[in-house]
């Protein structure tokens, strides 16, 4: 059984009110030391699982400098148990499909598990997550994802279209690279792999390619290590790269639905009929793998259209349902109460997740300059990266325009903005451009 709330560090309405006001990723300590899920390590996870196939995400583990999205890696389906004979490299043991990827040369990721499909057999293991504990009554493993990987495996930079995100780390280490929703032009932003609430960022964060994409020596890279038992809050609408650095990795999150969200469907509803009309269009430059694996298929374009106007017939309701008078929003899209004044309790058990140039700004003398210098040191080995893009530089103006160079000016999350506010206010009989 987990303490009672009185002997954690925060209330559930106590962390509510954190959450409330919180403009930057923050780690949660002693929150969930108890929790049973902790006790979710991969070999316990293979024991309950048995037989029951799981789908791995493979791919290299030499870097280059170009971001490895999900449609450059291989799949697998195999038992919890031969994972983890192949990854600790056990000699004549049984690894089903891995034996053709050398434990030495790949990673593997068994990621965006839904906790409520794969242990749909083991109901009482839904208790093991409580998120009631922040606040969030009733939600547990049945509104949580699973997330298992090797030394390596990672998630290409993106941000999420919906939502905020709660993160506890239960076995191993995966260190996280946030950057603010501030730094999005810096990011480059693309829809293409397409996956519906994933806007991914063209740079590869950790060996960027800086002449092809310049912006980028200006983002600000707030980088916390995740160790077992923490939790980590990730605001809306912040960029981030994830990467396990130990040899077994595993932890759960849950997205937390914000009021904003209602608007956000109906700009991936926009993106998802620009995309789809598009791409779906047979052309000698549309040749690419431009749906991420995640997606269920291609839809046609009457089915995008459906589905836009289910989104904003959706919002319409929603907006005429909530209380008449103006509703005040925070950045992150959740309403703000008159709550007066209020400090955040960082300390040991609440510890924000800051930038270099804001640690190093709260340090002193030698470790401050031995902070600056390493940040030279990596600035410089990134002007140096091995791209391959400046070498076929063409002469202005001689390139030629693709499908997908068009895709990326039309579905700019700036100016999806702008057709969302548009199509709603049209849609709302509010359009005054007409006699």
């Amino acid at each position: 059984m987990s303490e009672p709330h009185s002997l954690k560090p925060f209330s559930p309405d106590e962390i509510q009110k954190i959450l409330l006001h919180l403009q930057q990723p923050a780690v949660f300590m002693n929150m969930a030391l108890d929790w049973p899920v902790l006790q979710w390590t991969a070999e316990n996870l293979s024991a309950r699982l048995g037989d029951t196939p799981v789908r791995f995400r493979l791919a290299r583990k030499e870097g280059t400098n170009r971001p490895l999205f999900e449609t450059h890696c291989s799949y697998v389906e195999a038992r919890l148990a031969q994972f983890l004979s192949w990854n600790q490299n056990q000699a004549e043991a049984d690894v089903g499909p891995f034996i053709d990827y050398p434990e030495s040369e790949f990673w593997a990721y068994a990621d965006y598990k839904y906790i409520a499909v794969l242990f749909q057999d083991f109901p009482s293991m839904f208790e093991d997550v409580k998120w009631d504990e922040f606040g969030f009554g009733g939600r547990g493993g049945r509104e949580s994802t699973l997330w298992i990987g090797t030394e390596g495996a990672n998630t290409p930079c993106h941000l999420d279209s919906y939502g905020y995100n709660l993160v506890l780390q239960v076995q191993g280490r995966k260190r996280w690279h946030l950057f603010p929703p501030e730094d999005t032009a810096k990011l480059y932003p693309t829809r293409i792999p397409y996956e519906e609430s994933s806007i991914f960022s063209q740079v590869d964060v950790l060996r960027p390619d800086l002449r092809r994409f310049p912006a980028f020596r200006g983002a600000r890279a707030h980088v916390v290590t995740l160790q077992p038992g923490q939790v980590l809050y990730v605001p809306r609408h912040w960029w981030h790269y994830v990467e396990s650095v130990d040899p077994v990795t595993v932890s759960v999150n849950s997205w937390i639905e914000l009021d904003e969200d209602d608007r956000s469907r109906v700009s991936e509803a926009v993106t998802k009929a620009v995309v789809g009309a598009l791409k779906a269009t047979p052309s000698a430059d549309n040749t690419d793998d431009w749906l991420n694996p995640t997606e269920g298929g291609v839809t046609s374009h009457e089915e995008n259209m459906h589905y836009l106007n289910l989104a904003v017939g959706a919002f319409q309701k929603v907006q005429s349902t909530r209380h008449r008078r103006p509703v005040k929003h925070d950045s992150r899209g959740r309403t703000l109460e008159d709550c007066g004044s209020f400090t955040l309790p960082f300390g040991p058990h609440l510890t924000p997740v800051l930038c270099p140039r804001e640690r190093s700004q709260e340090m002193r003398g030698p470790e401050r300059d031995r902070a600056v210098t390493a940040r030279q040191c990596l600035s410089q080995s990134h002007d140096c990266a091995d791209g391959t893009w400046e070498n076929f530089a063409e002469e202005p103006g001689t390139r030629t325009i693709t499908t997908n160079d068009l895709l990326e000016c039309l579905v700019h999350p700036d100016v999806i903005a702008q057709v969302t506010e548009l199509l709603l206010d049209k849609h709302a009989g509010n359009d005054r451009t007409g006699p």
